[in-house]
Protein backbone atom coordinates (compact mmCIF):
# COMPACT_ATOMS: atom_id res chain seq x y z
CA UNK A 1 0.00 0.00 0.00
CA UNK A 2 1.00 3.45 -0.66
CA UNK A 3 0.43 6.48 1.05
CA UNK A 4 0.70 10.12 0.21
CA UNK A 5 2.41 12.90 1.64
CA UNK A 6 4.63 10.33 2.97
CA UNK A 7 8.24 11.19 2.76
CA UNK A 8 11.26 7.91 2.70
CA UNK A 9 14.52 9.67 3.82
CA UNK A 10 17.87 8.32 2.96
CA UNK A 11 20.80 9.14 4.62
CA UNK A 12 23.96 7.00 3.26
CA UNK A 13 27.01 7.63 3.98
CA UNK A 14 30.24 5.75 3.17
CA UNK A 15 30.15 3.92 6.31
CA UNK A 16 26.27 3.38 7.47
CA UNK A 17 22.88 4.13 5.37
CA UNK A 18 19.86 5.47 8.23
CA UNK A 19 16.29 5.47 6.59
CA UNK A 20 13.19 6.55 7.62
CA UNK A 21 9.27 7.07 6.69
CA UNK A 22 7.88 10.01 8.09
CA UNK A 23 4.65 11.59 7.26
CA UNK A 24 3.86 15.10 6.16
CA UNK A 25 2.96 15.64 9.37
CA UNK A 26 5.87 14.97 11.24
CA UNK A 27 5.27 11.12 12.24
CA UNK A 28 8.40 9.14 11.90
CA UNK A 29 6.61 5.61 11.35
CA UNK A 30 9.35 3.49 10.76
CA UNK A 31 13.06 3.50 10.67
CA UNK A 32 16.03 0.92 10.00
CA UNK A 33 19.60 0.89 9.12
CA UNK A 34 22.17 -0.82 6.37
CA UNK A 35 25.75 -0.51 5.22
CA UNK A 36 27.67 1.74 3.46
CA UNK A 37 27.23 2.90 0.12
CA UNK A 38 29.89 3.42 -2.17
CA UNK A 39 29.29 4.04 -6.10
CA UNK A 40 32.41 4.66 -6.75
CA UNK A 41 33.65 0.92 -5.59
CA UNK A 42 31.17 -1.35 -6.72
CA UNK A 43 29.00 1.10 -9.23
CA UNK A 44 25.36 3.11 -9.13
CA UNK A 45 23.02 -0.40 -9.88
CA UNK A 46 25.21 -2.58 -6.91
CA UNK A 47 24.48 0.65 -4.78
CA UNK A 48 21.36 1.50 -5.17
CA UNK A 49 20.46 -2.61 -4.60
CA UNK A 50 22.20 -2.44 -1.29
CA UNK A 51 19.77 0.32 0.15
CA UNK A 52 16.44 -1.98 -0.51
CA UNK A 53 17.14 -3.95 1.77
CA UNK A 54 16.85 -1.38 4.60
CA UNK A 55 14.27 0.29 2.64
CA UNK A 56 12.06 -2.91 2.55
CA UNK A 57 12.56 -3.37 6.35
CA UNK A 58 11.26 0.80 6.96
CA UNK A 59 8.76 0.49 4.51
CA UNK A 60 7.78 -3.18 5.79
CA UNK A 61 7.39 -1.50 9.36
CA UNK A 62 5.76 1.04 8.12
CA UNK A 63 3.08 -0.99 6.26
CA UNK A 64 3.85 0.71 2.96
CA UNK A 65 4.91 -0.18 -0.42
CA UNK A 66 5.78 3.07 -1.86
CA UNK A 67 5.73 6.69 -0.81
CA UNK A 68 4.87 10.37 -2.29
CA UNK A 69 8.25 11.70 -2.02
CA UNK A 70 11.91 10.17 -1.58
CA UNK A 71 14.73 12.50 0.15
CA UNK A 72 17.51 10.81 -0.58
CA UNK A 73 21.44 12.35 0.72
CA UNK A 74 24.10 9.99 -0.67
CA UNK A 75 27.36 10.05 -0.37
CA UNK A 76 29.71 10.09 -2.85
CA UNK A 77 26.92 12.17 -5.02
CA UNK A 78 29.54 14.84 -5.57
CA UNK A 79 28.52 16.64 -8.94
CA UNK A 80 25.14 17.64 -10.29
CA UNK A 81 25.44 14.70 -13.26
CA UNK A 82 26.05 12.06 -10.50
CA UNK A 83 23.09 13.22 -8.59
CA UNK A 84 21.00 12.78 -11.60
CA UNK A 85 22.46 9.37 -12.55
CA UNK A 86 21.38 8.22 -8.47
CA UNK A 87 18.00 10.13 -9.19
CA UNK A 88 17.42 8.05 -12.03
CA UNK A 89 18.55 4.76 -10.62
CA UNK A 90 16.00 5.02 -7.13
CA UNK A 91 13.03 6.23 -9.32
CA UNK A 92 13.29 3.32 -11.02
CA UNK A 93 12.47 1.20 -7.89
CA UNK A 94 9.21 2.99 -7.69
CA UNK A 95 9.56 3.64 -3.90
CA UNK A 96 8.23 7.13 -4.48
CA UNK A 97 6.74 9.34 -6.89
CA UNK A 98 9.07 11.57 -6.61
CA UNK A 99 13.33 11.56 -5.58
CA UNK A 100 15.60 14.17 -4.83
CA UNK A 101 19.11 13.16 -4.69
CA UNK A 102 21.21 15.40 -3.02
CA UNK A 103 25.38 14.91 -1.26
CA UNK A 104 25.20 14.06 2.07
CA UNK A 105 26.79 16.93 3.32
CA UNK A 106 22.83 18.75 2.59
CA UNK A 107 21.62 16.58 5.40
CA UNK A 108 23.59 17.51 8.02
CA UNK A 109 23.01 21.19 7.18
CA UNK A 110 19.84 20.90 7.35
CA UNK A 111 19.92 18.56 10.81
CA UNK A 112 21.64 21.68 12.13
CA UNK A 113 19.13 24.24 11.00
CA UNK A 114 15.32 25.50 12.03
CA UNK A 115 15.07 26.29 7.84
CA UNK A 116 17.16 25.72 4.94
CA UNK A 117 19.27 28.40 5.40
CA UNK A 118 23.11 28.11 6.44
CA UNK A 119 26.14 26.88 5.32
CA UNK A 120 27.66 23.64 6.45
CA UNK A 121 31.24 22.50 6.37
CA UNK A 122 31.96 18.35 6.91
CA UNK A 123 35.43 17.03 7.76
CA UNK A 124 35.31 13.38 8.12
CA UNK A 125 37.08 11.12 5.67
CA UNK A 126 36.87 13.87 3.78
CA UNK A 127 36.01 17.65 3.80
CA UNK A 128 33.15 18.99 1.97
CA UNK A 129 31.54 22.58 2.48
CA UNK A 130 27.71 23.48 0.91
CA UNK A 131 25.02 26.13 1.97
CA UNK A 132 21.36 26.68 1.24
CA UNK A 133 18.83 29.36 1.07
CA UNK A 134 14.91 29.44 1.43
CA UNK A 135 14.57 30.53 -1.70
CA UNK A 136 16.06 27.27 -3.67
CA UNK A 137 19.54 28.72 -4.10
CA UNK A 138 22.76 26.66 -2.88
CA UNK A 139 26.58 26.92 -3.12
CA UNK A 140 28.88 23.84 -3.06
CA UNK A 141 32.23 22.79 -4.35
CA UNK A 142 32.88 19.48 -6.22
CA UNK A 143 34.58 17.91 -2.95
CA UNK A 144 36.20 15.05 -5.17
CA UNK A 145 40.07 15.55 -3.50
CA UNK A 146 43.08 17.72 -5.04
CA UNK A 147 41.98 17.51 -8.34
CA UNK A 148 39.72 19.60 -7.25
CA UNK A 149 41.14 21.54 -4.82
CA UNK A 150 40.80 19.85 -1.37
CA UNK A 151 42.71 19.73 1.32
CA UNK A 152 41.66 18.41 4.73
CA UNK A 153 39.67 15.45 5.77
CA UNK A 154 40.90 12.34 7.99
CA UNK A 155 42.33 10.43 5.24
CA UNK A 156 44.30 13.66 3.95
CA UNK A 157 45.70 14.82 7.91
CA UNK A 158 46.76 11.24 8.62
CA UNK A 159 49.12 11.80 5.04
CA UNK A 160 50.01 14.84 5.63
CA UNK A 161 51.18 13.83 9.21
CA UNK A 162 53.32 10.91 8.07
CA UNK A 163 55.23 13.20 5.02
CA UNK A 164 56.11 15.30 7.63
CA UNK A 165 56.99 12.92 10.29
CA UNK A 166 59.30 10.99 7.94
CA UNK A 167 61.03 13.81 6.87
CA UNK A 168 61.98 14.70 10.04
CA UNK A 169 63.55 11.25 10.88
CA UNK A 170 65.83 11.32 7.84
CA UNK A 171 66.71 15.08 8.17
CA UNK A 172 64.71 16.74 5.67
CA UNK A 173 62.30 18.15 7.72
CA UNK A 174 62.19 19.88 10.73
CA UNK A 175 62.24 17.82 13.97
CA UNK A 176 58.66 16.97 15.05
CA UNK A 177 56.81 14.43 17.98
CA UNK A 178 55.12 13.04 15.05
CA UNK A 179 58.00 11.06 13.91
CA UNK A 180 57.71 8.91 17.28
CA UNK A 181 54.07 9.50 17.87
CA UNK A 182 52.69 7.55 14.90
CA UNK A 183 55.16 4.46 14.94
CA UNK A 184 54.47 4.18 18.27
CA UNK A 185 50.60 3.96 18.20
CA UNK A 186 51.25 1.39 16.66
CA UNK A 187 54.31 -0.05 18.68
CA UNK A 188 56.85 0.36 16.22
CA UNK A 189 60.13 1.78 16.91
CA UNK A 190 60.67 4.24 14.10
CA UNK A 191 59.19 6.02 10.81
CA UNK A 192 61.33 3.90 9.01
CA UNK A 193 59.59 0.71 10.79
CA UNK A 194 56.24 2.07 10.26
CA UNK A 195 57.00 3.49 6.20
CA UNK A 196 57.95 -0.19 5.82
CA UNK A 197 54.51 -1.72 7.96
CA UNK A 198 52.11 0.52 5.48
CA UNK A 199 54.14 -0.08 2.02
CA UNK A 200 54.37 -4.21 2.72
CA UNK A 201 50.62 -3.57 4.26
CA UNK A 202 51.67 -5.05 7.31
CA UNK A 203 49.71 -2.59 8.70
CA UNK A 204 46.33 -2.39 7.02
CA UNK A 205 45.65 0.99 4.35
CA UNK A 206 42.70 0.85 6.06
CA UNK A 207 43.75 1.91 9.74
CA UNK A 208 45.76 5.25 8.37
CA UNK A 209 42.53 7.00 9.60
CA UNK A 210 43.61 5.36 13.42
CA UNK A 211 46.50 8.42 12.99
CA UNK A 212 44.57 11.65 13.09
CA UNK A 213 43.60 11.62 16.74
CA UNK A 214 47.14 11.13 16.95
CA UNK A 215 48.16 13.81 15.14
CA UNK A 216 45.52 16.37 17.38
CA UNK A 217 47.08 14.79 20.45
CA UNK A 218 50.60 15.77 19.66
CA UNK A 219 49.34 19.26 18.41
CA UNK A 220 47.41 19.37 21.80
CA UNK A 221 51.44 18.27 23.26
CA UNK A 222 52.38 21.36 22.03
CA UNK A 223 54.39 20.34 18.44
CA UNK A 224 55.05 23.09 16.64
CA UNK A 225 54.57 20.94 13.31
CA UNK A 226 51.50 19.27 14.37
CA UNK A 227 49.74 22.59 15.30
CA UNK A 228 50.45 24.32 12.42
CA UNK A 229 48.94 20.86 10.01
CA UNK A 230 45.90 21.62 12.48
CA UNK A 231 46.30 25.33 11.64
CA UNK A 232 45.84 24.62 8.23
CA UNK A 233 42.65 22.83 8.64
CA UNK A 234 41.26 25.26 10.59
CA UNK A 235 42.07 28.02 7.76
CA UNK A 236 40.67 25.42 5.48
CA UNK A 237 37.54 24.95 7.01
CA UNK A 238 36.80 28.84 7.67
CA UNK A 239 37.93 29.98 3.94
CA UNK A 240 35.47 27.50 2.51
CA UNK A 241 32.51 28.67 4.86
CA UNK A 242 33.26 32.41 3.65
CA UNK A 243 33.19 31.30 0.14
CA UNK A 244 29.83 29.90 0.58
CA UNK A 245 28.65 32.63 2.42
CA UNK A 246 29.76 34.89 -0.20
CA UNK A 247 28.17 33.28 -2.75
CA UNK A 248 24.52 32.77 -1.19
CA UNK A 249 24.95 36.62 -0.20
CA UNK A 250 24.67 35.91 3.38
CA UNK A 251 28.06 37.17 4.48
CA UNK A 252 26.84 40.27 6.10
CA UNK A 253 24.00 38.67 7.41
CA UNK A 254 23.52 36.32 10.63
CA UNK A 255 23.71 33.21 9.58
CA UNK A 256 24.24 29.51 11.00
CA UNK A 257 27.61 27.98 10.08
CA UNK A 258 27.79 24.36 10.86
CA UNK A 259 30.26 21.99 11.53
CA UNK A 260 29.70 18.39 11.28
CA UNK A 261 31.66 15.05 10.23
CA UNK A 262 34.40 13.11 13.02
CA UNK A 263 36.47 15.62 12.72
CA UNK A 264 35.08 18.90 13.55
CA UNK A 265 32.70 16.94 16.56
CA UNK A 266 35.64 15.55 18.40
CA UNK A 267 35.68 19.00 20.08
CA UNK A 268 39.82 19.26 19.72
CA UNK A 269 40.09 22.69 21.37
CA UNK A 270 42.79 23.98 19.05
CA UNK A 271 41.05 23.01 16.16
CA UNK A 272 38.02 24.91 17.23
CA UNK A 273 39.43 27.53 18.41
CA UNK A 274 41.46 28.80 15.38
CA UNK A 275 37.96 27.94 13.04
CA UNK A 276 35.82 30.33 15.68
CA UNK A 277 38.89 33.00 15.56
CA UNK A 278 38.97 33.02 11.76
CA UNK A 279 35.61 33.35 11.15
CA UNK A 280 35.18 36.14 13.89
CA UNK A 281 37.68 38.05 11.26
CA UNK A 282 36.27 36.95 8.14
CA UNK A 283 32.52 36.43 8.64
CA UNK A 284 31.53 38.68 11.76
CA UNK A 285 27.68 37.35 11.59
CA UNK A 286 28.69 33.65 11.24
CA UNK A 287 26.87 31.53 13.72
CA UNK A 288 29.47 28.65 14.02
CA UNK A 289 27.89 25.55 15.29
CA UNK A 290 28.40 21.85 15.83
CA UNK A 291 25.84 19.75 14.40
CA UNK A 292 25.11 16.65 16.77
CA UNK A 293 22.05 15.98 15.77
CA UNK A 294 21.46 12.34 13.19
CA UNK A 295 21.89 13.39 9.31
CA UNK A 296 18.77 11.08 8.61
CA UNK A 297 16.74 13.65 10.47
CA UNK A 298 17.96 16.59 7.99
CA UNK A 299 17.11 14.13 4.80
CA UNK A 300 13.31 13.72 6.44
CA UNK A 301 13.15 17.70 6.89
CA UNK A 302 14.43 18.18 2.99
CA UNK A 303 11.58 15.96 2.14
CA UNK A 304 9.03 17.57 4.57
CA UNK A 305 10.42 21.00 2.60
CA UNK A 306 9.60 19.90 -0.48
CA UNK A 307 6.04 18.57 0.54
CA UNK A 308 5.52 21.77 2.03
CA UNK A 309 4.70 20.53 5.55
CA UNK A 310 3.87 23.00 8.11
CA UNK A 311 6.35 24.27 10.63
CA UNK A 312 5.04 22.06 13.92
CA UNK A 313 5.81 18.98 11.55
CA UNK A 314 8.76 19.59 11.12
CA UNK A 315 9.29 20.15 14.80
CA UNK A 316 7.46 16.50 15.33
CA UNK A 317 10.03 14.85 13.26
CA UNK A 318 12.99 16.93 14.60
CA UNK A 319 11.51 15.52 18.36
CA UNK A 320 11.97 12.32 17.31
CA UNK A 321 15.47 12.44 16.76
CA UNK A 322 16.64 14.71 19.27
CA UNK A 323 14.40 13.69 22.13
Amino acid sequence: MGLTQTVLAIDAGNSKTDVAVVTAAGEVLATARGGGFRPPAVGVRAAVDALAEPVGRAFADAGLTSVAHVSACLANADLPVEEEQLATALQARGWGASVQVRNDTFAILRAGVAEPRGVAVVCGAGINCVGMRPDGRTARFPAIGRISGDWGGGWGLAEEALWFAARAEDGRGEPTALARTLPGHFGLPTMYALIEALHLEHVGHDRRHELTPVLFATAADGDAVARSIVARLAAEVAVMATVALTRLDLLDEETPVLLGGSVLTAGHALLDDGIRDLLTARAPKADVRVVTASPVLGAALLGLDRLGAAPQARERARGHWEG
